[in-house]
């Protein structure tokens, strides 16, 4: 195999582990925020259901939730689900998991900012949503970005999971690749993309970091 057709392969499974990448953060960051909320609830339930929820995402390996949410719609409800179930079993397995992650971040940076603040905007007439949209995200987003940036950077890594149930994002065609070829130079490339794509990510983290250094 010619080193442009092994680039060509190795370019298709990169846009399968692209498109895992955006759609878990496109759906993650948002689900994360209403757990978070969930978790921070006056009313017990919701924060016990909350609690419960991110300690069994954060517990057990990503890599068995995908395999249960695979195979749990044939075992559970007996439902016949083909190989096209494949690709939305990974995404639903991959926002799960890390808007658990994402909600602890969210809620130890809403927790940081000090009462006083809530006070003040109380005191000028702000409403509670008000003083959460104006006065507190802003702040909450300037702290949160770190922790979010490295749970970003293992998500890129984290795409390689989908291998488990045979989804060929770039790890899985690399491995064939040196299967196929007894040679390490597929798996050594694929770790060229891995790395490109974090340096991508990890500067655009970075900027976004100095753009909200206003909050400070």
């Amino acid at each position: 195999m010619s080193l442009l057709t092994m680039s060509a392969q190795l370019a298709e499974g990169f846009l399968i582990t692209v498109e895992i990448f955006v759609l878990t953060l496109l759906f993650s960051l948002p689900l994360g925020l209403i757990v978070a909320f969930g978790r921070m609830s006056g009313c017990k339930v919701i924060r016990i259901i909350s609690k419960i929820y991110i300690s069994i995402m954060r517990g057990t390996p990503l890599m068995l939730q995908i395999i249960v949410v695979y195979f749990a719609p044939f075992y559970v409800f007996r439902m016949h689900v083909g190989t096209g179930y494949r690709f939305p079993a990974v995404i639903v397995a991959f926002v799960i998991n890390y808007a658990a992650y994402f909600a602890e971040i969210y809620r130890a940076g809403i927790e940081s900012i000090p009462v006083g603040q809530y006070e003040a905007a109380q005191v000028l007439g702000y409403s509670k949503a008000q003083t959460f949209v104006k006065i507190i995200m802003p702040q909450v987003v300037k702290r949160v970005l770190p922790p979010v940036t490295n749970e970003t950077i293992t998500l890129v890594k984290d795409t390689s999971m989908a291998f488990t149930i045979s989804i060929a994002e770039m790890f899985t065609v690399a491995k064939q690749i040196g299967a196929a070829q007894t040679s390490v130079v597929p798996l050594l490339a694929a770790g060229v993309f891995y790395y490109i794509f974090n340096l991508v990510v990890a500067s655009f983290m970075e900027y976004l970091e100095k753009k909200t250094s206003y909050y400070r």
